[in-house]
């Protein structure tokens, strides 16, 4: 008997079974709130990575001079700027939320051979940020 490739074991007979492939929908995700979730969470690398630019494109008309930073503000000023950095900021909330809602899991903490319960690790999360938040805000308002 010799051996036969697999371009000849694949090819179609009548007696060959089919393999079951239900359909999917495109929008498969929308039928349940964990999943929109994981989609928002996702989308929301694209508006962090707004953030990034959004701050670098500042820092750059901050070194050029005070006319580059007040043409920098102008343009920040415009609606459609405006419109997405709020988008954006919603996003960005939204992306931190869910990462600190998953570093329990992701993250195992023991302290002297016992594991830190889950709630701890993520107040403790929630704590860091809500310091780092009011040490800049303590920074921008020249405290």
């Amino acid at each position: 008997m010799t051996e036969r490739s697999a371009a000849e074991r694949s090819v179609y007979s009548p007696y060959h079974p089919r393999w079951y492939r239900p359909r999917m929908s495109t929008y498969w995700w929308l039928k349940r709130w964990a999943y929109v979730l994981f989609i928002l969470r996702e989308l929301s690398s694209v508006f962090v990575a707004w953030f990034v630019v959004y701050l670098l494109l500042l820092v750059r008309a901050v070194s050029q001079g005070e006319g580059s930073y007040q043409e920098f503000l102008d343009w920040s000023s415009g609606a459609g700027v405006l419109v997405l950095n709020v988008v954006s900021f919603a996003f960005v909330v939204l992306h931190a939320v869910t990462w600190f809602k998953a570093a329990p899991q992701a993250m195992v903490v023991r302290i002297g051979g016992q594991r830190v319960a889950p709630a701890l690790v993520a107040a403790a999360h929630y704590a860091a940020w809500a310091a780092a938040s009011a040490l800049l805000t303590w920074v921008v308002l020249g405290g």
